[in-house]
């Protein structure tokens, strides 16, 4: 078969894409003829950064759909020739390949109207965003949320998500961006380059701030979020936590969520793991049914794969890069 290996890591340049050995699937496994990969930041992060538990030549990719072509001892849910999508452990052997081995627990199968293109698109980007949307802030008695980054990936479906759940929905986004937000279910806008998020938060909310956010910008970021929150508000956080030492006790009253998705596979929890499965069947039957927009913004070739990553670290998207392994 053919993968995506990188020898060394250091740079997008060093994946070579070369002929290696077919896989094999041990027990609680299964081997995964690779369709469809969606590229996520943590990809070129972790190619330039490397991971300690890489060997080399690694082959990278967290996420994957598919079809199983194989099955491990002791998988009973899963049989030959079905369709699968898979959040896969970044410190093991991944995506970027025709096959992959992964741990079944952590698979979902696919619904008869969902693409394998779709079906990669809300893993890692969808389900970090169900998991701080529906599983980690509180929507009890809630009514306002600001979500950060309202046109990426995993901004786009938390937009969504909020909005189903009755939310009224901030979130920041560039100006050219603000109509494909509002589409996805922003309720406002909020040119980030152009203007103060907190004056306009707080002009919008009365003075009172918001009930939930959901920062995916940097930990400076949710710091000033504090000065966004209303009473006894929660904050969710993927890209480091808030200073929480200018908050003096018994006054805001806050609460702060940390969001790792890929810590699943690290935690030793068999709960946690099958809450991965969980999360994927739950958003691929929302687009089974029409009620999740997959935010698919560019479908690249096997070959391309290096490119997407470059776009996608230049921030050259407004949504998810699919890239097609191979054909059905």
């Amino acid at each position: 078969m053919k993968a995506w290996q990188l020898k060394e890591s250091g740079s997008i340049d060093n994946l070579k894409l070369e002929e290696v050995d077919d896989l094999q699937a041990k027990a609680g496994e299964l081997v995964v003829k690779v369709i469809s990969t969606a590229l996520n930041p943590v990809d070129y992060k972790l190619v330039e950064s490397g991971h300690p538990e890489w060997q080399y030549p690694h082959t990278p990719g967290v996420d994957l759909s598919g079809e199983v072509m194989a099955v491990g001892e002791g998988v009973e849910a899963f049989e030959v020739g079905d369709r699968v999508a898979i959040h896969t452990d970044l410190s093991k052997p991944g995506a970027f390949a025709e096959q992959a081995v992964v741990n079944a627990s952590a698979a979902a199968k696919i619904p008869e109207g969902v693409s394998f293109d779709e079906a990669a698109a809300i893993l890692t980007a969808g389900m970090t965003a169900y998991q701080a949307v529906i599983q980690k802030l509180s929507a009890a008695e809630k009514e306002t949320i600001l979500i950060h980054g309202g046109s990426g990936g995993v901004g786009g479906f938390a937009v969504q998500l909020a909005k189903k759940l009755g939310h009224t929905v901030f979130t920041t986004a560039s100006k050219d961006s603000h109509d494909r937000v509002k589409t996805l279910g922003a309720d406002v806008a909020i040119d980030y380059r152009n203007e103060n998020v907190t004056e306009r938060i707080m002009e919008e909310t009365h003075g009172e701030g918001v009930d939930l956010i959901f920062n995916t910008v940097s930990s400076d970021e949710a710091t000033a979020d504090l000065d966004r929150l209303a009473f006894s508000g929660q904050l969710a956080y993927i890209a480091g936590a808030p200073d929480m030492s200018g908050i003096k006790p018994f006054t805001l009253s806050p609460s702060t969520h940390e969001v790792a998705l890929g810590a699943a596979h690290a935690s030793g929890s068999k709960k946690a793991v099958d809450n991965l499965a969980h999360m994927a069947s739950e958003l691929m039957g929302q687009l089974d049914k029409g009620d999740l927009d997959p935010v698919i913004d560019k479908i690249l070739s096997r070959e391309a794969l290096p490119e997407g990553l470059k776009m996608l670290k230049d921030n050259e998207t407004n949504g998810k890069i699919i890239v097609r392994m191979q054909d059905e």
